[in-house]
């Protein structure tokens, strides 16, 4: 028996789901960032001895007190572990003297927080400070980081409670400096363009689209030609998720023009916005020129305040090389060099550490490479490629995700090796894949 396994049984922890709210306590302890590992795969860890990736490796150590190479030893049956523990790295074990619980600490210190954030926000009554202005820049920073990187569910309704507060101020009066009517309108237009995305991830179109609108008047009210273009690019985007391409082209173009006299990336994303759509359209010429555009563009980026901003509001090279595999995938190309760039593209959203990372642009890279094995016939590469998709929690099953899934379910019952037993076999697991998503905020 491997001393993670001895360990855990010692706690009284003796299946796969029992580990994970211990997980869950030390990464919470740890304040990581990395995607909550899938049931099936601490089934592997626990059933079979399978070694953790990397990125789940820190919270093990910091969970049971021990190296991974400690941990994946084995320990003879009847006998003690000879292993001494770490010091200092487990937030989950006993401590003596610990005094209060310490997550019943963090709950109660975060309800001072939150009280203290209400007394900043009501206590200039005549005006809008500066500390007002600088707490909702923590807090949107806050948001527009954590957005690519936890499930929806997590912050959705920090979401909403930190754009309700900014549109009250901008309702109530009481900004009477310019600078800071502008600085409040693009706080509201950050705001309402990641409360959209979230309708969106949420199978939400209509209201998604609704609130792009309000995102971009709070855009135009600011007179910020980045964040302009940056709507419509959402719009591309929504559409282009409800299978409307020509739509999505449109909406992209107009982007494109809003976006021609900036340096920053929001160019180039709406570049690879049409050229996804365009390729949903069978036009590989466009596809083509385009990518090549986008590739000299890259050259001449000078990063702006939305690319300072980072998350959704940055397109990164890693994720530029990733829409330019998903046009040129959806041409139905299954050439190796593609599908070396759609592994290339896959490696680029391997390690969570980095500022690029995003769970959704992973899975949608998986996806991709699913879907370039595919056009080359190879149903267990195929298989290989999507099946960390397929081990996500239900949490992250957005809707990106979801049709990303599905479409590689399409190419495989569309193609020769749906009647394999390897291809039936992921037919069936893809197909019950959405079943089972629980990506909407509760409520």
């Amino acid at each position: 028996m491997l001393l993670f396994r001895h360990l855990l049984e010692k706690r009284g922890i003796r299946t796969p789901e029992d580990v994970l709210p211990l997980y869950r306590e030390a990464a919470k302890q740890l304040d990581s960032r990395t995607a909550e590992p899938a049931p099936k795969t601490v089934e592997g860890w626990f059933y079979y001895g399978r070694r953790p990736q990397r990125a789940f490796r820190e919270v093990i150590v910091a969970m049971l007190g021990h190296s991974i190479d400690q941990l994946w030893s084995e320990v003879p049956e009847g006998t003690a572990p000879d292993f001494a523990p770490l010091t200092d790295v487990s937030p989950t074990a006993p401590h003596a003297n610990a005094g209060a619980d310490l997550s019943e600490m963090r709950r109660t210190g975060s309800m001072a927080v939150q009280r203290a954030r209400q007394f900043l926000l009501g206590k200039d009554q005549g005006t809008v400070g500066e500390e007002t202005l600088g707490l909702l820049d923590d807090e949107v920073e806050r948001l527009v980081t954590a957005y690519p990187r936890e499930p929806l569910s997590v912050i959705w309704d920090d979401l909403l409670v930190v754009q309700e507060q900014i549109f009250r101020l901008l309702e109530g009066g009481r900004v009477k400096q310019l600078s800071h009517l502008r600085d409040l309108n693009f706080k509201a237009s950050i705001l309402s363009f990641l409360v959209a995305k979230g309708f969106n991830d949420m199978q939400a179109p209509y209201d998604a689209m609704t609130m792009t609108r309000v995102a971009a008047s709070c855009a135009r009210t600011c007179e910020h030609q980045g964040l302009i273009a940056l709507t419509d690019g959402l719009k591309s985007l929504i559409a282009y998720w409800a299978d409307k391409p020509a739509d999505a082209y449109h909406y992209a173009r107009q982007g494109s023009a809003n976006a021609a006299n900036l340096n920053g990336t929001v160019g180039l994303w709406l570049l690879g916005l049409q050229a996804r759509a365009a390729a949903l359209l069978r036009d590989e010429e466009t596809v083509l020129r385009l990518n090549r555009e986008a590739d000299s563009r890259r050259e001449t980026v000078v990063f702006d305040d939305l690319d300072r901003l980072g998350g959704l509001f940055s397109y990164a090279s890693e994720k530029q090389q990733y829409y330019a595999v998903e046009a040129e995938v959806h041409l139905e190309r299954g050439t190796a060099d593609l599908i070396a760039r759609a592994e290339e593209a896959v490696e680029g959203f391997t390690d969570p550490n980095t500022e690029a990372w995003a769970f959704g642009d992973l899975a949608g890279s998986q996806c991709n490479l699913a879907l370039a094995h595919l056009s080359s016939g190879d149903v267990e590469g195929a298989a290989d490629a999507i099946g960390p998709v397929l081990d996500l929690q239900p949490g992250f099953r957005n809707k990106g995700i979801i049709v990303s899934a599905l479409r590689v379910r399409q190419a495989l019952v569309s193609g020769p090796g749906r009647s394999s037993v390897a291809g039936r076999a992921l037919s069936e697991e893809i197909e019950a894949f959405p079943g089972g998503r629980t990506a909407l905020p509760r409520g």
